[in-house]
């Protein structure tokens, strides 16, 4: 059965942003010129991600003007605002997400869309600006075909519906189904931006699960070496294909003040203490590491109550080149067309106009060109 994934990202009116449609595939790069919207698109899908994990609306959007289209004006209420979409497809097919939030004069999604097979599951609409809620209506198809209640309008209604809809009907079953595809979808998602100034140092150790920034990089190793070894003897084999010199195996080592450090052992010579290697060389680590493990050794809301068969975790990487040379990104861009085709994890990133030549000719991966 195949697993919930966001296939589609829509920025109706986002920034800079106007009827765009974006189609994602199982490992999807973004690129063109400075200032063509790379970093744009990635931080629309994370924000649907945020809200999908029930992140409040300020939280998502603390400047939320600035995803404003700068040719929009207001209405006569002084009213701005944006749109975004995606649709997320699973076991019950495609189904579309659509949000119209108001920035201006107050921060509020002010309507919501979800809808499968052209049937709409779910709306909410703005009914008292007086309030702080939006009228929420969705499918029963029983005695009552619908079913009418106010929903907080700083939040996502699609998130709150398992918690609203008891199931008891063929309708209410269908909109379950399709919100708890679209939720699943969402929340499978790990932004990785590894920040080799921060990887340099040794670390407590703690839980062992890999930050955003990657800064706790060798205490993850020092995790997978002792409970997964098998991902670790992985990443140790692919470790030589973006690390200088050769690479004969990743070592930990716990030192006297408690911190746990990594060093990348290398035959007769001595060992290579993270610290000493260069910034390509450390995000190319922590980027194959992410590909190699998966989300019990990530830090993300893991989805508890979905088994991980039923998952598909989606890595989203702005700047996936920064820092790397032609043979790491060809060695990082193989390793994740590789891994994705298994269809368990997927990639959405974006690299340099260079990279992207080398990406074109990695087969399973797609390229789509932002320059205006």
């Amino acid at each position: 059965m195949p697993r919930p994934v966001v296939t589609e990202l829509r920025l109706s009116a986002y920034a800079g942003r106007r009827s765009a449609t974006y189609r994602l595939g199982s490992v999807t790069l973004f690129t063109g010129p400075s200032g063509s919207g790379k970093s744009t698109v990635l931080g629309a899908y994370e924000a649907l991600a945020r809200l999908g994990a029930g992140d409040p609306l300020a939280e998502v959007f603390p400047d939320p003007d600035a995803h404003v289209p700068e040719s929009a004006r207001p209405d006569a209420q002084g009213r701005r605002g944006f749109r975004i979409g995606c649709t997320v497809d699973g076991p019950v097919g495609p189904v579309r997400l659509d949000l119209a939030v108001q920035a201006e004069p107050r921060l509020r999604i002010v309507g919501e869309r979800l809808t499968r097979h052209g049937r709409t599951l779910l709306t909410t609409a703005l009914r008292d600006p007086g309030r702080a809620s939006v009228q929420a209506a969705w499918l029963t198809a029983g005695a009552t075909p619908v079913t009418r209640a106010p929903l907080p309008d700083d939040l996502l209604g699609t998130a709150l519906l398992p918690l609203r809809v008891a199931g008891a009907t063929e309708g209410q079953r269908e909109v379950l189904a399709a919100a708890e595809q679209a939720v699943v979808g969402l929340r499978s998602l790990f932004p990785c931006a590894p920040e080799p100034r921060r990887m340099r140092a040794p670390v407590a150790p703690g839980e062992g699960r890999l930050l955003r920034d990657c800064a706790n990089l060798a205490e993850v190793l020092h995790r997978t070496h002792t409970a997964c070894p098998r991902r670790h003897q992985r990443l140790a084999a692919v470790a030589g294909a973006g690390c200088a010199g050769p690479v004969t195996g990743i070592g930990v080592r716990e030192l006297p003040d408690g911190t746990v450090d990594a060093l990348l052992a290398r035959g007769a010579r001595p060992a290579t203490p993270l610290g000493r290697l260069g910034d390509g060389e450390l995000r190319y680590l922590a980027l194959a590491l992410t590909l190699l493990t998966g989300p019990g050794i990530l830090a993300m809301d893991r989805i508890a109550e979905v088994p991980d068969a039923m998952q598909c975790l989606t890595l989203l990487a702005d700047d996936l080149d920064r820092g790397l040379d032609g043979r790491q990104c060809s060695a990082l861009l193989g390793l994740t067309a590789a891994i994705a085709a298994d269809g368990h994890i997927r990639l959405v990133g974006s690299v340099r106009e260079g990279s992207a030549a080398e990406a074109r000719r990695t087969p399973g991966v797609t390229v789509v060109d932002l320059t205006p």
